[in-house]
């Protein structure tokens, strides 16, 4: 995830993709939401109700860090008509992520289910989230470059906000998603 970040926040800055970087930045929310879930599962806290619920609200928490600035982002973005260059490197990212995410999201969430960590299943749909992202910005990334879609960059960042915020109130409340 630090990889995937690193290349996407890069990515994102050369060629004024906001929903790239609302990508990369995921991608550091989901390496917050491992650290949690390894914090759970550490000393006593193994067997602490106390602590999965704790461990719950901030793995919910991570999802809500993103939506703002995503959103102010794409919004300014979208009335300055700014247009996102392309991006071979992001392409090629999310095509990855693609391949990768939701087998790590799917095994992370039975995982969580096996050990009624709510927290668990939790940081696994945030590997499911990621997909979804990458299929979103790569979308994004070539209809812009092939079509010259300008606008769909910064309105597929508006959708990552959105469905963050949806991803966030369902992990808060510890309920199954998508």
């Amino acid at each position: 995830m630090a990889a995937e970040g690193t290349i996407a926040i890069t990515a994102a800055v050369i060629a004024g993709s906001v929903a790239l970087l609302g990508f990369g930045l995921d991608s550091a929310i989901e390496g917050l939401a491992s650290v949690i879930v390894v914090w759970r599962f550490t000393g006593t806290r193994t067997l602490s109700e106390t602590a999965e619920a704790r461990a719950q609200k901030s793995v919910a928490v991570t999802f809500f860090l993103l939506a703002p600035y995503i959103a102010c982002d794409a919004i300014t973005t979208l009335a300055g008509r700014d247009h996102a260059r392309t991006s071979w490197p992001g392409i090629g990212l999310a095509i990855a992520s693609l391949i990768v995410m939701p087998a790590l999201g799917a095994a992370k969430r039975r995982l969580g289910a096996r050990l009624d960590s709510a927290a668990t299943a939790g940081e696994g749909t945030q590997n499911l989230l990621c997909a979804y992202l990458a299929a979103a910005v790569l979308a994004g990334l070539l209809a812009s470059t092939l079509l010259g879609w300008w606008w769909l960059d910064p309105v597929v960042a508006l959708g990552i906000a959105g469905l963050a915020v949806r991803e966030g109130i369902e992990a808060w409340h510890g309920e199954e998603c998508c």
